[in-house]
Formats: structure tokens, sequence, C-alpha cells
């Protein structure tokens, strides 16, 4: 039961903490904001983000594993495990994107311009981010779990905060999955894998060039108004495809030439 407790938690102060961070990466550090927005990173309404909640439970099951490692140097017993959590937490990364690509059509993030990524999903970039991460989560989180167990056992009402997270993030990740579904079917059908975050891009700046609200509630709304949206994403891709392909073949003559 501890060890359900200790998951359930991990799980919700990760989801929510991943969520501040990549509110802030964004807004502040991310060459694809230029305009420096604040930004929801997610494809769910709420803030939290499921990837980084996998991740800090990853994160803190590896870490009881320390003890086995075969290294006696404590500081390169403490490096290699951090490089083990980092690219375990990558293969989740990747995993959770191949998923999304193969199942739904759907790209949530894209890494294609970042050097060395693999079909755009992970990078050597983020992987050092996530080493980073693992080492903040050991000095920092690990060794207060069991004193943060203790003190939500006598505190009850935090408890109550946990499972209202629960059950708004149940309602939320349906809501959002029936969206996905909407967009796998375009996708099928127009064969292509829809970019997320260019799809929410489109969106945000269509509204805002209706004079509404700033914000991106995609799993709301009549499917009307998402299909409209589609379409409209659909067309701005076809002309970047022939774009692309009329700029090869200038490449190409030239190259002959």
């Amino acid at each position: 039961m501890n060890l359900f407790l200790t998951i359930a938690f991990l799980f919700f102060i990760g989801s929510m903490a991943g969520w501040g961070i990549e509110v802030v990466f964004r807004r502040f550090f991310s060459s694809a904001n230029p305009e420096r927005k604040w930004i929801n990173p997610g494809f769910l309404s709420g803030p939290y983000l499921p990837l980084y909640g996998f991740s800090l439970c990853v994160l803190f099951l590896l870490s009881l594993l320390e003890q086995y490692i075969p290294i006696e140097n404590t500081a390169l017993r403490k490096a290699a495990l951090f490089a083990v959590m980092a690219a375990a937490v990558t293969l989740v990364e990747y995993i959770a994107g191949l998923i999304s690509i193969r199942l739904l059509h759907v790209k949530l993030w894209d890494y294609s311009k970042q050097w060395g990524n693999i079909q755009g999903i992970i990078c050597p970039k983020f992987t050092l981010g996530w080493a980073i991460l693992s080492a903040v989560y050991y000095f920092l989180i690990h060794p207060r779990i069991e004193n943060a167990l203790v003190w939500l056992s006598n505190n009850l009402a935090f408890s109550f905060i946990i499972g209202f997270f629960y059950g708004v993030f149940v309602i939320d990740l349906v809501n959002a999955t029936a969206l996905l579904v909407k967009i796998k079917r375009f996708a099928d059908e127009k064969q292509i894998v829809v970019k997320y975050e260019q799809l929410r891009e489109h969106i945000r700046v269509n509204r805002e060039k209706r004079l509404e609200k700033a914000k991106f509630l995609m799993s709301m709304g009549p499917q009307s108004a998402m299909a409209e949206q589609l379409k409209q994403y659909y067309d701005k891709f076809r002309d970047e495809l022939e774009r692309s392909k009329k700029d090869a073949r200038k490449t190409d003559r030239g190259d002959e030439k």
C-alpha cells in the first residue's frame, strides 16, 4: 500500500511540476515561441503533463536500485545512476511519442530541428536535460519522500486534493482522447501525421484574428468548428509541402549545373 501511495503521490507531483517547467521553458527559452507567449504545453486542458508524472515514478523506482550498481566509488556510482535514469526516461519519452505517431498519427512534440534527433521524438539535448532533472530529483526530492508520505497521512485534506486531481485528470483525459480520435480520423483520411503543436498554434492564431480569448481548449467546442480548423491546417500543411518540393527541385537543378 505504501508503494501505491508513493507512486500516486509522485505522479501527481511530477505531472504538475513538469507542466510548470514546460510553461516556463516555452515562455523564456524555446525558439519555437519567438513571441514569448504563455502557452499550455500539454494536450490536456489542465495544468499537468502525464509524461513527467510517469518519469518521476520511474526515477523513484530506479533510485531504489542504486545499491545494486557494482561500482565502489560513490561519485561514479551516482553518475552511472543518473545516466541510467536519463536513458530510462528518454525511453519512456520515445515510446510515448512513437505510440502517438503510429496509433494516433499525431506528433505531440517535434525535435526534428534538434541535433542528433531520432525521428523527431528524442534528442541528446533533452536527454541531458533528463539527466540534470534526475540529479535534482535524487538530491532534493528522493530523501524527503518518506517524510512527505507521513505528512500526507496526517493531513487528510491534502489527500482529498490528490483525489480531486485524479478525478479531474480522468475526465480531462477522456475528453482529450476523444479529440485525438477525431484528429486521427482526419489524419487517416489525408494520409498525414498531424503536428500537434503546429495545429494548436494555427487554432490560436485563428482565434486571435476573431478577437477571441487567446487560450487553447481543443477538448471543447462543436465538432464542426474543429473540422474547419483541421481543414485549414491541412491546406497550410499542403502548401508548405509543395514549397519544400519546389525548393528541392531547384536545389537539384543547381547541383546538375
